[in-house]
């Protein structure tokens, strides 16, 4: 397992190089200059030159590449053109938001995906079957931003139950906490959770049909038993795996919900770093994303081993 681990991370910190050149010539390749921009109508033509070249804009951009990414491996990301705040700290503001609303979406999707899926594969073919396949493909055929405003639409204006966009700390207040976190985290945990349903339901419905669950039954077991026993451990790893991803795909930044809902996470950050040509911003919130994405796989990877006994990782 040991060594697993450490070949894995291995292969994280390349995957990561290659993340790091291709995002930072892409940016590179993007019309716009950040400087010009951060100075909008106060231009000054020996104030422009003068922040290029604190900046190390005017090197070559091998050297500007090697320069930030050494600097990247002691966690200095760089300085917002914009706003002149280092990127690490910006990065560290919206990461509880980001990881708040990843998570509690996640467990919208789970509490309504893995019931409903198991219970849609042991009645096949039954009307509740085919009313929750039906309800999971009109869900994941929605746009975020449509159920969204319709959610708006419905708790915020019609109910006035929940408010309708803005973000406040856990720490400040609990109860607000929450009631900004319903909307975002149950427009996006549906989605999700559809996704996950269908995996969840096929993985279980592939195990209803093999050998050994036909073998438990003719041993007398009770239907319980063969679910909980013989289907479920054999149908977790598939799950496992689209949860994973999904769980990466929340990390990321749902953009588009973040704007809606004026939540204060990565995906907004990052949207808003392209809209001002925030370079720096934009290359920092990217490495760190993927950083998220290829640690929830090595995760997802060593449950398999938890899971499944079978599992090697020689």
């Amino acid at each position: 397992m040991t060594g697993y681990v450490l070949r894995r991370i291995g292969q994280m910190v390349l995957a990561l190089l290659g993340v790091s050149i291709i995002v930072f010539a892409l940016i590179h390749l993007v019309p716009g200059d950040p400087v010009r921009t951060a100075l909008g109508t106060r231009f000054d033509q020996e104030v422009y030159e003068a922040l290029r070249a604190r900046a190390g804009l005017d090197q070559p951009i091998v050297v500007q590449y090697f320069t930030w990414l050494g600097n990247a491996v002691t966690g200095d990301l760089g300085v917002s053109f914009r706003s002149g705040v280092p990127v690490t700290t910006l990065l560290l503001q919206r990461l509880p938001a980001t990881i708040t609303l990843a998570f509690a979406a996640l467990f919208v999707a789970l509490v309504v995906a893995i019931p409903l899926g198991i219970v849609s594969a042991i009645r096949s073919g039954s009307r509740l079957d085919y009313a929750a396949t039906a309800t999971s493909q009109v869900a994941v055929s929605v746009p975020d931003f449509w159920a969204g405003i319709m959610y708006i639409l419905l708790f915020s204006l019609v109910l006035s139950w929940l408010p309708p966009s803005g973000y406040v700390s856990f720490f400040e207040d609990p109860l607000e906490w929450a009631r900004h976190l319903a909307l975002p985290a149950l427009t996006v945990g549906l989605i999700s959770g559809s996704i996950i349903f269908r995996f969840v339901r096929s993985s279980v419905l592939e195990a209803l049909n093999q050998d050994y669950t036909r073998t438990a039954r003719a041993k007398g077991l009770t239907e319980r038993q063969v679910i909980w026993r013989h289907v479920m451990p054999n149908a977790w790893i598939p799950i496992v795996t689209v949860v994973g991803l999904q769980l990466g795909f929340l990390l990321s930044g749902v953009i588009v919900v973040e704007v809606i809902f004026a939540w204060p996470g990565l995906g907004r950050l990052a949207l808003l770093s392209v809209q001002d040509r925030d370079f720096t911003v934009l290359q920092g919130a990217v490495l760190l994303i993927a950083f998220m994405f290829l640690l929830i796989n090595l995760v997802v990877d060593i449950v398999y081993g938890w899971l499944d006994p079978r599992v090697r990782y020689d």
